[in-house]
């Protein structure tokens, strides 16, 4: 089950998956995976289980998994706990951040920032390693968690480093432990500057110390941002006021 796990899903999707499968009397788990995937798609992650609602899984449950265990005489109130459970809701183990609230335009000379992840907020994956990318809004005013993206889908892609740097292709920084040159390339061609952070950090510190920069960026950063390194000037009289 682990080397299926480690294909078809990730492990917070696996861990969300069992605990919704004990929410329903002990579902049988490997059924319940299987009548997942059958309608979301392999591989499993947890923004596709994000999007289920509970007459959703009623209707998964229904399919032809019926002889995996997957039953579906629960009430709608338990059937709902354990669309909530795969949501992330009140799940015990998991170790992701919540997201942020944001609105386009709430962070005024701010800059989309990818961070390579597996654990928690973190800063401690290698490029074509990590288990997802953090990406934030990061302004001279703070920072903001916008998204979790996974890239186990990205490593089912023939060019799995080319189908990571697409997924933070909105992004202008990408902050990794290690990345190799080839992939480094991929990156900077998707429009991002790879930033090594050998020995790993919190995220939001690294951030803190990017904010600064920000203010008065140094000449590559000015140039991934597409401006002049003094035009973000009027910026710092924002975060000052």
């Amino acid at each position: 089950m682990s080397q299926f796990m480690s294909q078809s899903m990730t492990r917070e999707a696996a861990l969300r998956i069992g605990l919704a499968a004990r929410e329903l009397d002990g579902a049988n788990v490997t059924g319940l995976v299987k009548a997942l995937a059958a309608t979301l798609g392999l591989p499993l992650t947890e923004t596709k289980l994000a999007g289920i609602a509970a007459d959703d899984l009623r209707e998964i449950l229904a399919g032809n998994f019926a002889d995996a265990d997957c039953h579906v005489g629960f009430d709608q109130e338990r059937l709902k706990r354990a669309v909530r459970l795969l949501w992330g809701e009140g799940v015990d183990g998991s170790d992701l951040p919540a997201l942020d609230a944001y609105a386009e335009g709430d962070l005024p000379g701010s800059i989309r920032v990818a961070c390579a992840s597996n654990n928690g907020e973190k800063i401690d994956g290698h490029f074509g390693s990590c288990e997802r990318f953090l990406v934030y809004q990061v302004a001279p005013g703070g920072s903001r968690l916008l998204a979790m993206r996974s890239t186990l889908e990205a490593d089912h892609d023939e060019d799995r480093n080319a189908a990571r740097a697409k997924l933070i292709a909105d992004c202008q920084v990408v902050y990794v432990q290690s990345i190799g040159g080839p992939a480094a390339a991929k990156v900077v061609r998707a429009g991002a500057h790879p930033v090594k952070i050998a020995d790993g950090a919190a995220a939001r510190d690294v951030l803190a110390r990017l904010q600064q920069t920000l203010i008065k960026p140094p000449p590559w950063l000015a140039k991934t941002m597409g401006v002049k390194a003094e035009s973000l000037a009027k910026f710092a009289e924002t975060v000052e006021e």
